[in-house]
């Protein structure tokens, strides 16, 4: 089954298009937690990955998906790298999908090896090895065509997805995405438009393809045009809750039955034991139950599918 199949029957299934974001910087664990282990790089890996695990217990049977963001795991070297590779394979192993947000973007035989990592195998001599085997990655495409092909030669060998950088979320992204070319097409509506063309071949049941795009809720006369532009390209939309995104605003971002995204947080999940109306009934100690909270809160706010 295609990758973006799988997400939305998961999406579907669950009522959910909730991707909880994994970006857990070390002041944001709770402290009950910090206080089981040494202030070293083991013992911050050690706390990350508890931390992690406890979210997930609390939230694989409601939500679909995870997004771990590579930046704060590697910035603890190999016993990061390796809580992000265990916390992959436990979300995995509790069924829920693994998008790997590390945005990848480079000449197409270093592509390649990233790819490899990530969404195909890596060979030593005949045998060939998994190494991180996640569901989707993060793509930069500002280098053009020849550097996306690995990563959609490795997603129709291996049923595997990515989400390719088009209109972000971050306050200055118009510096690059909104300038206009010669033709007076802005650089994001070019991106999606070869997004769309990337992904024609890996177009599933729901008519959605496999080659995915990023596209900000905090940004949503852009992600209402995208939409119309792109009928066969996913979006996953950042900017929910802590970067201001609003609920009316991602809507534009869904088409006419409720499909075609799925919404990230991260803040507001990883850190729903600190908001006041979740701190009245929870425990530090309770983190996980504030989460799941915080995520069938967001559920039933953000659950746009239409019933047959």
């Amino acid at each position: 089954m295609l990758a973006i199949d799988k997400l939305i029957e998961k999406i579907i299934k669950l009522k959910s298009p909730v991707v909880m974001g994994l970006d857990p910087r070390y002041e944001m664990i709770p402290q009950c937690v910090r206080n089981k282990y040494s202030l070293d790089l083991e013992g911050v890996s050690k706390a990350i990955l508890e931390f992690n695990k406890t979210l997930i217990d609390n939230t694989y049977d409601i939500i679909p998906a995870i997004k771990p963001q590579m930046a704060f795991y590697e910035m603890f070297g190999i016993l990061g790298m390796k809580t992000f590779l265990d916390t992959c394979k436990y979300a995995k192993e509790k069924g829920m999908i693994v998008i790997a947000d590390n945005k990848r973007g480079d000449i197409g035989s270093t592509a390649k090896g990233y790819s490899n990592a990530y969404l195909g195998k890596t060979k030593i001599g005949d045998i060939e090895e998994s190494i991180f085997d996640v569901d989707f990655m993060t793509v930069n495409p500002y280098m053009g065509t020849d550097c996306i092909e690995p990563f959609v030669e490795d997603c129709k060998k291996y049923d595997k997805g990515i989400f390719i950088l088009a209109k972000t979320s971050n306050p200055s992204s118009g510096e690059l995405q909104d300038e206009k070319l010669k033709n007076g097409e802005e650089v994001y509506k070019k991106v999606i438009s070869l997004i769309e063309k990337w992904g024609e071949d890996l177009r599933g049941k729901y008519g959605y393809s496999s080659i995915a795009a990023v596209v900000g809720a905090t940004y949503p006369k852009q992600l209402e045009e995208l939409r119309k532009l792109a009928m066969h390209t996913f979006f996953l939309i950042p900017g929910y809750g802590a970067q201001g995104g609003k609920v009316e605003d991602i809507r534009l971002g869904f088409d006419n039955k409720g499909l075609g995204g799925i919404v990230n947080a991260s803040r507001s999940l990883m850190c729903a034991y600190k908001k006041e109306e979740w701190k009245e009934i929870y425990s530090e100690e309770e983190y996980g139950l504030a989460t799941r909270k915080e995520a069938l809160k967001m559920n039933k706010e953000l659950n746009f599918i239409k019933e047959d």
